[in-house]
């Protein structure tokens, strides 16, 4: 049953589409992943989807509400996580959550009981008598989560959830995020830019791009689109290297990339010595040579013909509107 619907879904600000005529149907229960660089429109989607954003074209559904004609009832369905801080340092961390809950209508003791419940998931039962500005970066991010969940969302909206932390405390986001959806059972979307975030979480994943969706599947079935075997390479001459390569009968696919080449191929350790051998023909110097199995870098970049870490340029971001809770 999907949980999260949405058809023809558009927003343009001032002649930009930031969100082109976006489909999306997401399961009960499942983590669902949006991964696209800074700028695709995943956040531009998620604050239409939670009700900030007033679609310009198309609908969308949560829990069966529509965003537009039913917001309260929205909201009262979900839990979100913004890339922004929306903790109060100055309160402790048990009083962060028992005010979010308050506001959901929790009684005294539906609060005490849940808080030491969500305290005891994310591991911050030991620190939650503590100002938050003590925290660090990583347990400000726990307790966000354990905010989001307080008041028991059907859907928990997470928008790029790690950005900025170590790979270490990432890691543990990642433990926290799936023991929720395991123990608690919420229907978690998550947005995100980092490629193993969303190979490691999702159970199925949308690549967005420019504000459109190109394709939507599990890592694992859209990684064996690809094909079974990657050979990346940089050389003195890619681009006549790969025009020479994509005239092979055996070459399933070129992509240009930071001045190097990924050649899709069966049984790459068979055509790694025929790679060198036709270069080397054509007077072209390779000056490193990997095989690897195909990872969703690769499903990125065979869909837009870019790495994902090519495109940095800034995320766009819209003020959040008054009367959010």
């Amino acid at each position: 049953m999907a949980i999260i619907e949405a058809r023809g879904l558009t927003k343009v600000y001032d002649g930009l589409t930031a969100v082109d005529h976006i489909d999306l149907e997401v399961e009960e229960g499942e983590i669902f992943g949006f991964l696209g660089p800074n700028g695709a429109g995943k956040t531009t989607t998620i604050k239409m989807l939670t009700t900030l954003l007033r679609p310009s074209e198309g609908w969308a559904r949560i829990c069966g509400y529509d965003v537009v004609r039913q917001p309260d009832l929205v909201r009262r369905s979900i839990g979100v996580v913004f890339q922004e801080p929306a903790l109060d340092d100055q309160l402790t961390g048990r009083e962060n959550l028992d005010f979010h809950a308050r506001l959901y209508g929790l009684s005294r003791r539906e609060r005490e009981e849940r808080i030491e419940e969500v305290l005891r998931l994310v591991g911050l039962r030991d620190r939650a008598d503590e100002l938050v500005k003590s925290y660090s970066g990583g347990m400000r991010r726990r307790l966000e989560l354990a905010r989001g969940f307080v008041h028991r969302p059907k859907v928990l909206f997470l928008d790029e959830p790690t950005l900025g932390l170590d790979v270490q405390t990432r890691r543990a986001i990642w433990n926290y995020i799936m023991e929720l959806n395991r123990r608690e059972g919420i229907t978690i979307f998550l947005t995100t830019h980092y490629l193993e975030e969303a190979d490691k979480l999702s159970d199925r994943v949308a690549i967005i791009d420019r504000g459109k969706i190109l394709a939507v599947d599990s890592p694992r079935n859209l990684k064996d689109r690809i094909g079974s075997d990657v050979i990346s390479l940089t050389c003195s001459e890619p681009s006549r290297l790969g025009r020479i390569l994509e005239s092979a009968s055996w070459v399933r696919g070129v992509k240009h990339h930071g001045g190097g080449l990924s050649i899709y191929v069966e049984i790459g350790e068979e055509k790694i010595p025929e790679i060198i051998r036709m270069a080397e023909e054509n007077g072209i110097r390779i000056s490193s040579i990997t095989l690897r199995e195909p990872s969703l870098e690769d499903v990125y970049l065979s869909f837009t013909g870019r790495s994902i870490r090519e495109e940095a340029k800034p995320a766009m971001r819209h003020p959040r509107p008054r009367g959010w809770r």
